[in-house]
């Protein structure tokens, strides 16, 4: 479904993404581990076109995605889950859903849409008049993937879901990612607790300074010394 081939990122003379090439097969959950500054943001930012690659190309469903507007890849089926959740603080939860759904005219399918997420985040629902600037991280979290959802994507692109958020709060986050996955979505997951992550996805990538440097099965790779020993703390 994404195919992505020699892109290349950098931020001035700082090369962040270094001719990486990688793939996600339909209906997949793959995992893009790394430390802090590996180039795993600056590599979803240039799927989703948020920011401009120096070089490379990303193919969707065919479909050559690399040089069209920001808005044209949410068109197109990505739909990204941004680092610090980027949620409309002065909008309510409602609202913020809603505008998930702005590229939709489908008004019933819309609303059968939205009381789906309020399923898998029952707060939502609880919460749906309240500005989404006044929801805890967990709650603006939930509110970032359901707003993302509501575009029907064909596929989600999750950076860090779990960061900065209390044990209970991750376990919820991930029960909710794993039953969208069983329901066929394709998943591109970025999240620093690597074993997560890869109990979360069927294959993985790991990327050390702007390169991939490991790749295979999610289960592989939680069995890989060196990566038990760099992302696993044993």
């Amino acid at each position: 479904m994404l195919e992505v081939t020699g892109l290349h990122v950098a931020y001035g003379g700082i090369q962040a993404v270094r001719s990486i090439t990688f793939h996600v097969n339909k209906g997949e959950t793959v995992a893009l581990i790394g430390a802090n500054g590996a180039g795993k943001t600056s590599t979803l930012k240039a799927i989703s076109r948020v920011l401009n690659a120096v070089g490379g190309d990303v193919h969707f469903c065919g479909e050559k995605i690399s040089k069209i507007a920001p808005h044209d890849v949410i068109r197109k089926g990505i739909a990204l889950v941004p680092e610090g959740r980027g949620v409309f603080p002065r909008l309510s939860v409602l609202e913020n859903l809603r505008m998930g759904a702005f590229i939709r005219d489908d008004t019933s399918a819309i609303e059968q849409d939205l009381q789906k997420i309020f399923e898998y985040f029952p707060r939502l629902k609880e919460r749906e008049s309240q500005l989404a600037g006044t929801l805890s991280g967990g709650e603006q979290q939930m509110l970032a993937i359901g707003r993302a959802l509501m575009s029907r994507p064909k596929m989600l692109l999750l950076d860090e879901p779990s960061m900065g958020l209390a044990p209970i709060m991750v376990q919820k986050i991930f029960e909710v990612v794993r039953a969208v996955a069983a329901t066929g979505m394709t998943i591109l997951l970025i999240e620093q607790n690597a074993k997560l992550a890869l109990e979360s996805s069927q294959r993985g990538y790991v990327m050390e300074s702007g390169e991939i440097t490991l790749h295979g099965e999610s289960a592989q790779l939680l069995d890989d010394p060196k990566v038990r020993a760099a992302y696993l703390g044993e």
